[in-house]
């Protein structure tokens, strides 16, 4: 068995355990046993935070302690066919060619493959490394609060590996920090006239992606698509929205977007008309990026719940067009590009889910920024349009962005160690995702830190996938940097 099948043996068995942000107990409880199980000493914190100490092999005894560190939480989001239950199911693998896929979910490579990695090398009797501190934090994917809740002495190492980047070959040394916003509009709700009859406005076969990695790809948004829809069909007036409903994780590009409405009798061929019209137009806009974007005007309830009762009361038109005009105000997209690293986004926002809740419009935005001033700048933008749109928000505190030092021992030490391996040069850069070194490194300070992985695409979607071949050249790298730590 090669070490690219024990890795992939382990992350399988990793994937069996139900692990959606917030919900790591499970895995965390996991974790513990296979540490009691390998005779290792480990502990967990207050929020299931894990670290598991792994003894230097001998002629390492003297070598600085190494951190690696993961997260064990991943982004759950499926197919609309898809009956997965991710609080119970084990991931189903797929193998197409080189890379390897789930059955219709998120495959939580993102980040379970550190996990595994750094499992099967502290399984290893015959490698050389010194004293190992392999670090497992909860509830990155919402947050980074898991990071957050570390406390002095959880860990003592001063050299972190962090197993959360997404290229090989690619050493990352900066991110940028990122807010939260929760937005909630009152509603006036109204009787629906007999009148009136109800549809499902859909908006279906998008992408989606990372709000961080991916952002900057310019895929279409599955809320800003049902909204401008709607823009052109609250201009027939006597239309009425009832329900909404779009996204999945505040970290996430939205891939569909529904809305139950009610349209007048004497408008409806008008209405099918104009999302025949938008579907021609907006489809010309994305396809490139989103050729599957597809925009339906059906009968009835959405499915898969046709069968329950149609609501009786929805938003007054005036309504309709006030969470309408909001929802198209709101930025969402690249705001500004670095102007220090070419290429690199640096302020951004993601129009990340809506929901109708106890006659409550419902938004959750997600911001990021390399730059804090500027984090704030757009956080600010979005509460004021909020407070003219008449609704209240809640925004929290966040995380900072991680600061590149292009001076960094550790870093020098990485290039070297993968030039002499690899024969080519690694490529160095800052992201516009979130990692939780910038946090780790305000809570230890003096923590030197680099951050790198194998190959993952499309992550928080049910495309994401891991390039096989990416693991075995990750894993001989990160075997000749711990190595390299060996004391003559």
């Amino acid at each position: 068995m090669t070490m690219t099948d024990k890795i992939l043996e382990r992350f399988q068995q990793i994937d069996s355990v139900p692990r959606k942000s917030k919900n790591e107990a499970k895995i965390s409880e996991w974790l513990m046993k296979w540490a009691q199980e390998h005779h290792l000493s480990a502990k967990k914190d207050k929020v299931n935070n894990v670290v598991i100490q792994v003894p230097a092999t001998p002629g390492y005894e003297q070598s600085p302690t190494i951190v690696l560190q993961g997260h064990m939480d991943m982004v759950c989001e499926k197919t609309p066919e898809s009956k997965h239950d991710f609080t119970k199911d084990p991931i189903q693998f797929v193998t197409q060619g080189e890379w390897l896929n789930a059955n219709q979910t998120t495959l939580g490579a993102d980040n379970g493959i550190a996990i595994a990695m750094a499992l099967v090398l502290a399984e290893q009797t015959d490698i050389g490394h010194p004293a190992l501190e392999l670090l497992f934090t909860v509830d990155e994917e919402t947050g980074l609060t898991g990071a957050n809740a570390l406390e002095s002495g959880f860990i003592t190492g001063k050299i972190l590996l962090n197993l959360d980047s997404e290229d090989e070959g690619v050493f990352t040394v900066g991110c940028a920090g990122g807010k939260t916003t929760e937005i909630s509009l009152p509603l006036s709700m109204a009787k629906v006239p007999s009148s009136h009859q109800v549809y499902c406005l859909k908006v279906s076969g998008l992408k989606g992606g990372h709000s961080g990695v991916d952002i900057h790809c310019q895929r279409a948004n599955g809320i800003i698509i049902l909204a401008r829809t709607l823009y052109r069909l609250a201009k027939l007036g006597q239309v009425m929205v009832a329900q909404f409903h779009g996204g999945a994780a505040h970290n996430a590009i939205p891939r569909d977007a529904h809305a139950v409405v009610f349209i007048n009798k004497k408008s409806e061929e008008q209405a099918k008309q104009i999302v025949a019209d938008m579907q021609k137009e907006i489809a010309a806009e994305y396809r490139r990026n989103d050729p599957n974007l597809a925009i339906q005007l059906l009968p009835g309830m959405p499915e898969p719940n046709q069968q329950t009762p149609v609501p009786t009361k929805a938003m007054t038109e005036e309504q309709t067009k006030k969470a309408v005009d909001l929802l198209l105000a709101l930025p969402h997209g690249v705001a500004a590009m670095s102007m220090e690293i070419s290429g690199l986004v640096e302020t951004s926002n993601n129009l990340a889910t809506i929901s109708i809740k106890d006659n409550v419009l419902q938004v959750v935005t997600s911001q990021r920024s390399s730059v804090m001033s500027r984090l704030q700048a757009i956080t600010d933008r979005i509460e004021s349009l909020v407070r003219l749109s008449g609704g209240t928000t809640k925004t929290g505190d966040g995380y900072p962005s991680w600061a590149p030092d292009m001076d960094s021992k550790l870093l020098a030490r990485c290039k070297e160690v993968y030039q002499k391996l690899m024969g080519k040069e690694p490529k160095v850069e800052a992201i516009h995702a979130g990692l939780e070194c910038g946090i780790i490194g305000g809570k230890y300070p003096g923590m030197d830190m680099i951050s790198f992985g194998p190959t993952i695409q499309n992550p928080h979607s049910p495309s994401e996938r891991l390039h096989i071949p990416s693991i075995s050249k990750v894993w001989d790298f990160l075997v000749a940097l711990l190595q390299s730590y060996k004391v003559a």
